[in-house]
Parts: C-alpha cells; sequence; structure tokens
C-alpha cells in the first residue's frame, strides 16, 4: 500500500494489537534516532536561539566543533552534550508512536486504492500525522528545549523546575498554555516538514523498487515479487537502501521548513514575553538579516542525514520482527 513502508494489509489496521505493535515500533525508531543525534540538536539549538556564549561559533565553519568543545569542558563534560536527552527520550518515544501510527491510520483512509496514490494525498497524510503527535507531546517539546538552552550548572534545571518556571511566567489565569508558547509557529512547521518527510520517502521508495536500480536496492528474495504482483509496497530495500531513502527524505524536509523552525525556537525560549509569529520573524530579520533564518542550518544537515535514515529504518526493520507472525 505504501511505497516507503512495509506493512500488513489494510484490513489489519484497526485491529488493537496492530496498533500498539505499530505505536512500539515508531516510538523506539524515534528514541534510537534522537540518541544518535543528541550533541548536535544541542549545539543547533543554541546556535537557533543566539545564546550569548555560543553566537560567536555561528560565524565559522569549525563552529559546530568549537561549540561541543565548549559544552563538554566548561558545562559538565561529555553528559552535557546530552543535557535534556531524558526529556527528549520522554516526548519522541510517543511522539514518534503516534507520527507513524497516524500516517498509516490515515493512509488506510484518505488513500484505498493505487488510483489514490498521489503526491498531494501523500503530504496530506504525512502533514496529518505530524500535526497529531505535536498536539499531544508539545509541552514535552517545550521542556526539552528549555533544558537544553541552559548553560548554567548552578542554574535549577529539574523537569519540575523548569515546569515550575514555565507555568509562572506572564501569570493570568490561562498559564496552562505557557506550555503550549511557540506552538502556533511550530503547527505551520510540522505540516510542510511532516508532508515533505512522508512524501519523500515513499517517492524515493517507489523509485528504488523500480526499474534498472531496483537490482541494487531490493533484496535478492523480492526482486522478482513486485513485478509478479504489481504491488512494490511490501518489496523489501536493502538496509543501504532504506538508509539512503531516509536520509534523502529528511534533507528535503528539512530544507522546507526551517526558517519557520527558527522563528519557533526563538519564541520557546522567550523570557517571560510571548511575541507573535510576525514579531519574532521580524526580530530575527533586524538582527542578522535572511541569514538570520539559517542560522545552524549546516548542523541541521549534518543532523537530519542520520536521524530520519535512523527513524525510518528502524521503524522497517521493527514492524517486521513484530509482524513476523502476522
Amino acid at each position: 500500500m505504501t511505497g516507503g513502508l512495509s506493512t500488513p494489509d489494510p484490513a489489519d489496521k484497526r485491529n488493537l494489537n496492530y496498533v500498539l505493535r505499530t505505536g512500539l515500533a515508531g516510538g523506539v525508531a524515534g528514541c534510537a534516532a534522537k540518541t544518535i543525534v543528541a550533541p548536535l540538536e544541542r549545539v543547533r539549538i543554541l546556535f537557533q536561539t543566539s545564546h550569548f556564549q555560543f553566537i560567536k561559533h555561528t560565524t565559522s565553519w569549525s563552529g559546530l566543533f568549537d561549540a561541543m568543545k565548549d559544552i563538554r569542558q566548561m558545562h559538565g563534560g561529555i553528559s552535557a552534550l546530552f543535557k535534556g536527552h531524558s526529556a527528549t527520550l520522554l516526548r519522541i518515544f510517543p511522539y514518534a508512536g503516534i507520527n507513524f501510527l497516524a500516517y498509516e491510520q490515515i493512509r488506510a483512509v484518505v488513500i484505498q486504492s493505487q488510483e489514490n496514490e498521489t503526491p498531494w494525498r501523500r503530504f496530506v497524510c504525512g502533514g496529518m500525522a505530524g500535526a497529531t503527535s505535536t498536539v499531544f507531546t508539545y509541552p514535552l517539546e517545550l521542556v526539552r528545549i528549555r533544558l537544553a538552552v541552559q548553560t548554567d550548572r548552578t542554574a535549577g534545571s529539574s523537569w519540575i523546575g523548569i515546569c515550575r518556571k514555565i507555568y509562572q511566567e506572564d501569570g493570568g489565569r490561562w498559564r496552562v498554555t505557557n506550555f503550549y508558547r511557540g506552538f502556533a509557529p511550530t503547527m505551520l512547521g510540522i505540516l510542510p516538514y511532516a508532508g515533505m518527510s512522508f512524501l519523500a520517502h515513499d517517492i524515493i521508495g517507489d523509485w528504488l523498487r523500480s526499474g534498472p536500480v531496483a537490482a541494487y536496492t531490493v533484496m535478492r528474495h523480492d526482486q522478482t515479487r513486485g513485478a509478479s504482483t504489481g504491488v512494490q509496497s511490501h518489496v523489501r530495500l536493502t538496509a543501504v537502501a532504506q538508509l539512503c531513502c531516509g536520509a534523502l527524505a529528511g534533507l528535503v524536509a528539512q530544507s522546507t521548513s526551517y526558517p519557520i523552525d527558527i522563528v519557533r525556537r526563538r519564541m520557546q525560549v522567550g523570557n517571560g514575553y510571548q511575541a507573535g509569529i510576525l514579531e519574532t520573524a521580524r526580530k530575527i530579520y533586524v538582527e542578522r538579516g535572511i541569514r538570520g533564518f539559517y542560522v545552524g542550518l549546516t548542523i541541521g544537515y549534518v543532523k537530519i542525514v542520520p536521524m530520519v535514515a535512523t527513524s525510518f529504518f528502524v521503524y522497517d526493520r521493527m514492524k517486521r520482527w513484530l509482524f513476523k507472525d502476522m
């Protein structure tokens, strides 16, 4: 059914067993991917939010490595590179699980036949899946960002301390809404990112499963399967092909959504003042011009290749293992 993700028959998707296994596969895939790139992610957040201790590194080619060296030497050793990672894992497991599960479920409704397998429908399915997972896990993302931005070892950095600080910001009756600071630009960013990620992954997967390249990208016992059945979705890619497919999908998705990602990061770390999307974007432009919307993009590319590749690869392999008895 799906060009990039190997799944059982769509009729099984409403089964609770299917839902639980798919969610587990997605959650494990997300945790594996985030763990691999955790140090890069922390540096990228510090660059995106123009942290005063690290802004000097954003203009040099070696800035990534210099920043990681500073974090390690001045802020607590190797473990400092993973600050906030526990919050990341707490968030990413349900986020990735819901994301992949929602994509499978939405596809089953929106794309019910091969005739419906259009780029636009694939994009919509991916965007809706990303939006669904974001709604449920955004407060955990905000706490993670606050933990990652902190560099002062004397500052209270426990989950409880960060949650209390966020809750007390701005005052008013609706303090719980503080946990959704930056939510609007996040939703604007996740729609194109998730949509393009799944779309690119499926299209690239279709291409790798067909034509002359299939002899090198499809597992040997599956090379004649698609031709004989006419169904390419269950034809399995080799490990290298699957990783390349995910890496390219990540590059496409990152390129299309990065500027809005910069805006949401700045909104998320606002010190008690809730600026709007346009006001935040204007401030970024005044400070650094157009380049300000692409600060840390190089790190983003370096990070996104192994992260998305690992995510789709582990998800595919986990599903093969979890569904081998079905």
